[in-house]
């Protein structure tokens, strides 16, 4: 079974310059991107079987991740509107 990657520059290319920049300029955007990394790298490791959580904990680290996300494309959003 293949797993997808789920790391920000794989699911965002079209940002990866932006994303790169953000991190060295923002602190708080560095934070969540870190934070963003983190829960990813713990969902890929329970994906792979190298952990065994309860499924209600993979759920909650997924949707964790999932916000983390959103609020990273928010603010990478909002960044290339006032830099535009």
């Amino acid at each position: 079974m293949t797993l997808e990657k789920h790391d920000l520059i794989h699911e965002l290319p079209e940002y990866r310059e932006q994303i790169h920049d953000m991190k060295m300029n923002n602190a708080h955007f560095a934070k969540l991107f870190e934070a963003y990394h983190e829960v990813d790298h713990e969902v890929h490791r329970i994906e792979e079987g190298v952990e065994t959580p309860s499924d209600e904990y993979l759920e909650s680290r997924k949707k964790n991740r999932l916000k983390l996300k959103d609020e990273l494309f928010g603010m990478l959003k909002k960044n290339a509107a006032t830099t535009a």
